[in-house]
């Protein structure tokens, strides 16, 4: 393996591992920045060494026991830290030597969830609970979030080191909280997970079109967040949504790892033991609830897909009267995108087309890739060859993931090879 490759599979593994590291770190040291720099120390030492030694066996391992090493020198160095030398030297035996690898047998979903609580406190602004869950859960580079945000990066930047800081000015607790203050933060660790899922479920950039493990993960949490919150709708309708778009994680990718778009996947592939899971949560939900929120809603429009035999049988019309609900409940242009896509299954792409033409002039929306891309899809079907390949190029130089970039290339090449028939 060259040199290159190795730091692209050491990258692809920090991804996938960071975000479990710096938990335990924090729930060692009780301070999110601190956490994350020694986290980043483990990085370094596997940059130089690995390329020397080969990738071991289990890397995730080995980089949360550097890691734990390096938190434990740290703590025994530092003096004027008193307090919380004191606080963690009395379970010091834990992160001896001796039990370090007896210690990462052990569960640390606990340690992520209550990460995710500590990100969540409402001394952080959304904009800054979002760039802080982008950076620590989902292992994306500032320059990914800036680009995400269509923000400058060193904008970006700020913003995350203004809420670590924030985080330990206020001395938040690295905790699961009860009672009220539960329930005061449950929608802020929903909105957490939800972007966990998503960033797993199409990835922002990279060269993989998923990230199932992370898509794996935020599923676990919200079936902890479930046990923990078993009276709160949402918590059911979001379970209900990862269950079943998860069944569909196999069938998104070839086996070359390139992306196949939903009307084309093999439905008898989805895994039928999580779409059942996704229905009985999707009932819980609306058993709990005198009207479906955002995620339940979100849950009821992907359980049409999935009892649907194959996409001509799916209903279109219900979908399309789910998304009109789902944008009087969370108004957002990204909704009506996706509401003129049901729109134009279940009436013809021409009435599609003009609720996507009347988004084009919306600023938020014009670096977004997708809203080309459908539009593009929808001037395709409409047999307007010249303008769609315009709209599938446009979509391929906005988007950072390089399988989507290559997806909407091909399809680019498909309406300039019928517009030359």
């Amino acid at each position: 393996m060259s040199l290159s490759q190795t730091h692209r599979t050491i990258d692809a593994i920090w991804r996938i591992e960071s975000p479990k590291v710096i938990a335990r770190l924090t729930g060692m040291v009780r301070d999110v920045a601190l956490a994350e720099d020694l986290a980043q120390d483990a990085l370094v030492i596997a940059l130089e060494r690995w390329p020397e030694i080969g990738i071991p066996e289990n890397p995730g391992a080995w980089l949360m026991t550097t890691a734990k090493r390096r938190a434990i020198d740290l703590l025994r160095r530092t003096k004027v830290r008193d307090q919380k030398y004191a606080e963690v030297a009395q379970h010091t035996t834990l992160y001896t030597e001796e039990d370090i690898d007896h210690a990462l047998d052990e569960e640390i979903g606990d340690d992520l969830l209550r990460l995710i609580f500590m990100t969540c406190h409402p001394v952080l602004s959304q904009d800054a609970r979002v760039a802080l869950t982008l950076r620590l859960l989902c292992g994306l580079t500032t320059e990914e979030i800036a680009r995400s945000f269509l923000t400058a990066e060193s904008t970006i930047a700020q913003r995350i080191v203004r809420a670590k800081r924030t985080l330990n000015a206020n001395n938040v607790p690295f905790e699961v909280p009860v009672g009220d203050e539960l329930t005061d933060r449950l929608q802020a660790v929903l909105e957490v997970i939800y972007l966990m899922f998503n960033e797993g479920y199409s990835a922002t950039a990279g060269d993989n079109w998923t990230r199932p493990l992370l898509c794996q993960e935020a599923l676990r949490l919200g079936r902890v967040l479930a046990e923990i919150a078993p009276h709160e709708p949402e918590v059911h309708g979001l379970v209900a949504l990862m269950e079943i778009q998860s069944s569909r994680l196999k069938t998104r990718v070839n086996s070359k790892g390139e992306p196949i778009l939903l009307m084309d996947q093999n439905r008898a592939l989805w895994d039928q033991l999580l779409i059942r899971r996704g229905l009985a949560a999707l009932e819980r939900s609306r058993s709990l609830g005198h009207s479906l929120g955002p995620y339940s809603l979100q849950a009821a429009i992907t359980a049409c897909h999935a009892q649907a035999p194959s996409p001509k049988e799916t209903d279109w019309v219900r979908i399309a009267a789910l998304y009109e609900a789902l944008s009087r409940v969370m108004p957002s242009p990204i909704v009506e995108l996706n509401r003129a896509v049901a729109i134009s299954m279940a009436f013809g792409p021409a009435f599609g087309l003009q609720i996507v033409d009347e988004l084009n002039t919306n600023p938020s929306l014009k670096g977004y890739h997708l809203l080309p891309s459908v539009r593009g899809d929808l001037l395709m079907k409409l047999e307007r060859y010249d303008e769609a390949r315009v709209e599938f190029e446009r979509a391929a130089s906005l988007t950072q993931n390089e399988r989507e970039r290559t997806l909407l290339l091909n399809r680019a090449a498909e309406c300039e090879k019928k517009t030359s028939i």
